[in-house]
């Protein structure tokens, strides 16, 4: 900054100018000291805190080439037999591979067989249907009741409407997209707006399911859940999942707080709740267990910023309780509590130890304060140590945003959000998501 000459200035334009270079000074010193506490920390990625792998940065770089290795030979496998062909085609041999004999008149038992698997030209199946009628003896006219299952209306059977339902939201194809495979693959031409109107009928059957879905999940005693951003119509809003033992359940609303778990719920409250250490998602049950991976990329991120005695502890006694819990199946229920009480025992040692790093300290304040929810897994068998089961849930919308950008329209969250929630239901009861969205379609989805 530069000053005009003193000679002229009034006493008043001094102790302004002073005045203003003096807050500008404590701007600078406020600056360099948080630059200060920047300096050391190590970068954050997703080894050491919440961040996707993505963010990483530039992926592997490509290996040198090294030269082919032989490898020892191993015994080769081909393809099993299908156990039920649709045909069976038999080739006599007619000459000697040998010596070119006649062999067409000798016995001849199968020597070699192998499958060939190829697929015929789809094309719709279009049935006409012509309702009858006449004229009664009263006067009136008369016609046929149109089959239940091939009602008028829409054209386009529950084989069309499932399958477009779900390449749309297992393969994240657009509605562009949809109507060209359709099209170019199916040989039907069926054009954008007929998509929407099929997805948009959909919708009554989905909200009856999700319903049916969110009682269940009521009456789990363990639940998980997590949430994820998602767009619609260019606002951010969130994705929500909720798992329990018979059920899965997406929601996307307009907020992350936790009213929406509370909603949910409706004064339910499981026996344990699974999540990270969001506080939307504390205090929904009696007990709950946070998801010991999050703790543990956060104990990793001190260890990068230099504390090498809090942390290291914490991190080698979360990965051996973690072990335990991978052992649960063949322990008994009094060695289990034993190794419970151990771990309370032995975090209680850890936390006495003095932790001289900035880092350090922070961590044992972050754990002091979640003291309660890291061994619940040990007490219960049907607890994991980590949210990874939500983390998996969620992880197919992620993508499907990713691709799609989001929802432009009001009822097309809806009708993913239920789509996941009858897939993933569908799921654990052992079909495949072609299989649970047929069964909506058809009316026969039910919850186990």
């Amino acid at each position: 900054m530069e000053l005009p000459p003193s000679s002229g200035l009034s006493e008043d334009a001094k102790d302004r100018i002073i005045s203003e270079q003096a807050a500008m000074i404590s701007q600078l010193a406020r600056r360099i000291s948080e630059l200060e506490k920047l300096v050391g920390k190590p970068k954050k990625t997703s080894k050491n805190s919440s961040k996707p792998p993505s963010s990483d940065g530039p992926g592997k770089a490509n290996k040198p080439k090294r030269a082919p290795k032989k490898r020892a030979p191993r015994i080769g496998k081909a393809r099993a037999l299908a156990e039920n062909p649709d045909k069976i085609l038999q080739f006599h041999a007619c000459l000697c591979g040998h010596c070119g004999g006649d062999v067409s008149g000798r016995r001849q038992s199968v020597r070699m067989g192998y499958d060939h698997i190829d697929i015929p030209p789809i094309q719709p199946i279009v049935t006409r249907i012509e309702l009858l009628g006449g004229r009664c003896s009263c006067g009136r006219r008369f016609r046929a009741a149109p089959p239940a299952d091939m009602a008028p209306g829409s054209p386009f059977g529950p084989g069309i409407q499932s399958l477009l339902l779900y390449l749309h939201n297992s393969h994240h194809l657009s509605f562009e997209r949809l109507s060209r495979v359709m099209g170019e693959l199916f040989g039907l031409s069926i054009s954008e707006g007929a998509i929407t109107n099929i997805f948009r009928r959909a919708k009554g059957a989905m909200e009856t399911a999700t319903t049916a879905i969110a009682a269940t999940i009521r009456k789990a005693s363990v639940v998980a859940s997590d949430e994820t951003t998602t767009r619609v119509n260019g606002q951010t809003q969130w994705q929500w999942a909720f798992i329990g033992d018979k059920a899965v359940l997406h929601t996307i609303a307009p907020r992350r707080a936790k009213a929406v778990a509370e909603d949910l719920m409706a004064g339910n409250r499981p026996r344990v709740w699974i999540s990270d250490r969001y506080s939307g998602q504390q205090g929904l049950a009696d007990e709950h267990q946070v998801c010991l991976a999050h703790v543990l990329r956060d104990v990793q991120y001190a260890i990068d910023s230099g504390d090498s005695v809090f942390a290291p502890k914490v991190r080698d006694h979360l990965l051996w309780s973690i072990k335990v819990g991978r052992r649960r199946a063949e322990l008994k229920d009094a060695t289990l509590r034993a190794y419970a009480a151990r771990a309370d025992d032995r975090l209680d040692e850890i936390l006495k130890v003095p932790s001289a790093h900035p880092a350090g300290a922070f961590l044992k304040q972050q754990i002091k304060g979640w003291r309660t929810k890291f061994f619940v897994f040990l007490t219960h068998r049907d607890v994991p140590a980590t949210n990874n089961i939500s983390e998996r849930e969620i992880r197919p919308s992620v993508i499907f945003r990713k691709v799609t950008n989001g929802f432009r329209s009001e009822w097309g969250p809806q009708i993913h959000a239920g789509y996941r929630s009858v897939t993933s239901t569908g799921r654990l009861q052992g079909m495949t998501q072609l299989q649970a969205i047929r069964a909506l379609v058809d009316g026969t989805f039910a919850v186990a």
